[in-house]
């Protein structure tokens, strides 16, 4: 599943896991350094949970859901409503965490955390969006309507690149309608979780709701075939999101598994260029290129590639690289290996043909020698059959294909494999709204480079960016954490008419 390096317990700090309510050691020595990328050190060593681990985790959500499916939605709001206070109150500490582990600047820590109080704000409607339906009076005397209800226990698999912004795209929901959750963070940058789930409980949620283990493909395929817990949310690459969604539905799971993308920002020949240079500069290279929702491909419709590709390498310049927690624009990478898996695409895209405008490697920074470091990188007339263009580089890597036409660069992008989320840059309504139509991916934008839809909609792709048909959060999240149930109910009187085997009608 991962890569992850495992090492016995050192004197170096440990991350436990989070069950009950209170850090436990679990049952496996097994550690995995967790890093700061900006200084290339490890930091502190995170525990790797054991199936026996998994199963305690589980045991403890369990036997907290009857209490906590009885909490009355007053209840369960105020608890939310404190979480969100204390989250805005505190945000610059996981601000912080998220800086020291993921190695993103602090200014898109802290916008990362904005997203996910949009969801936990979204899930203070719990009491009007989980609302069932009546229909009096169906048949005579007979009425239908329906409930909402939890599933139970929960789990979640998290991503490295959002520590605190995915799952909070959906352990608020869960826990709101209801539900209790068990956590599995990326062991990459752990200590968000741990943070969040203690924040949780200071804001009174009771012991056992939310619980967070740590672990690789051990306390993952635990949790996927772990008879007790009813649902799976995944996010991450496509392989392994295609893995967790076959396992935990072969299982009898419902399953949220969004996987990998290649986003793709069509620029037409009558587009605003400083204004897409700005996009394509943001969106390439926000967060070091580690969103799933990154522009990583421009289409440039000619002629304008020759000026917009200036335009991007002009802002490049005076981007600023280095340690997050220095005010810099763009950090590390996320470790040393994946830092030096998206440096080997430079070779790759010269030996390919294409032109290397702007070379990441030997970046100038403002921070330590010894941090896993990647500049921002630009790519020109990139062959769509090169693996620059075919694969995920998950890193600060933009690559310019030059087309001819709009058509050409939409049946560029329609032709991909993935369909998480696309972009088209124009000042011409008609195409705007004709993209939008044509385009076969799940999430689109127009003139606005990262179109990740706010909280009350809901987020998810096409193809194989996605696995099974359910999305995350917003209504698609509702409906996900619920189980609706359709009661038909008569209250009968003296004159009900006795007894009639014939098949139920309306009257």
């Amino acid at each position: 599943m991962t890569d992850t390096l495992t090492d016995t317990l050192t004197d170096t700090e440990v991350l436990n896991h989070w069950i009950n309510g209170a850090n436990h050691e679990g049952s496996s020595t097994r550690t995995a350094p967790v890093y700061n990328p900006a200084r290339g050190i490890v930091a502190k060593q995170v525990r790797l949970a054991s199936t026996a681990d998994v199963d305690a985790a589980v045991a403890s959500a369990l036997a907290a859901f009857p209490v906590w499916r009885e909490t009355s939605q007053a209840k369960r709001q105020t608890i939310m409503y404190n979480f969100r206070e204390l989250l805005n109150a505190r945000k610059g500490e996981l601000a912080d965490i998220l800086t020291a582990e993921h190695g993103k600047v602090t200014a898109d820590a802290l916008g990362e955390i904005a997203r996910g109080i949009e969801v936990v704000e979204f899930a203070l409607g719990m009491p009007h969006l989980a609302k069932g339906e009546f229909s009096e009076n169906v048949s005579t005397g007979v009425d239908v309507y329906t409930l909402r209800q939890p599933l139970g226990v929960v789990g979640i698999i998290s991503p490295f690149n959002f520590p605190a912004m995915v799952p909070m795209w959906f352990y608020p929901i869960a826990i709101a309608a209801g539900n209790t959750v068990v956590l599995k963070p990326s062991e990459k940058d752990p200590s968000a979780a741990n943070w969040m789930a203690e924040l949780m409980m200071e804001a009174g949620l009771p012991a056992g709701v939310f619980n967070v283990i740590h672990g690789d493909k051990e306390a993952v395929d635990a949790l996927l075939v772990h008879p007790d817990v009813q649902s799976i949310s995944f996010v991450g690459s496509t392989p392994i999101a295609k893995y967790i969604f076959e396992t935990a539905s072969s299982h009898g799971k419902r399953v949220q598994a969004l996987g990998g993308a290649k986003n793709h920002m069509l620029v037409l020949p009558d587009a605003d260029l400083d204004l897409t240079a700005d996009a394509a500069v943001n969106a390439g290279f926000g967060s070091a290129g580690e969103r799933c929702m990154a522009i990583s491909v421009v289409l440039a419709v000619e002629p304008v590639a020759d000026d917009l590709i200036a335009k991007i390498a002009e802002r490049m310049k005076g981007l600023r690289v280095g340690d997050g927690m220095r005010g810099c624009d763009m950090g590390p990478l996320i470790t040393e290996a994946h830092r030096d898996k998206v440096a080997s695409y430079i070779d790759l895209a010269t030996t390919d043909g294409a032109d290397v405008v702007v070379d990441g490697r030997g970046v100038e920074v403002d921070g330590e020698a010894s941090g896993f470091w990647l500049g921002p990188t630009l790519f020109d007339k990139v062959s769509t059959e090169s693996a620059v263009y075919q694969d995920e580089i998950f890193g600060p890597v933009l690559s310019v294909v030059r087309v001819e036409s709009y058509e050409e660069g939409l049946d560029i992008i329609n032709r991909g494999r993935y369909g998480n989320g696309t972009a088209i840059f124009t000042n011409d309504g008609g195409a705007g709204r004709r993209f939008q139509h044509e385009v076969q991916v799940g999430m689109v934008g127009i003139n606005v480079p990262i179109p990740v839809p706010v909280a009350y909609h809901s987020f998810g792709g096409w193809k194989e960016s996605a696995f099974g048909d359910a999305k995350a959060y917003g209504p698609a999240g509702i409906a996900f954490f619920t189980r609706e149930k359709a009661v038909t109910s008569r209250w009968l009187d003296p004159s009900h008419g006795g007894i009639n085997l014939g098949f139920p009608q309306s009257h």
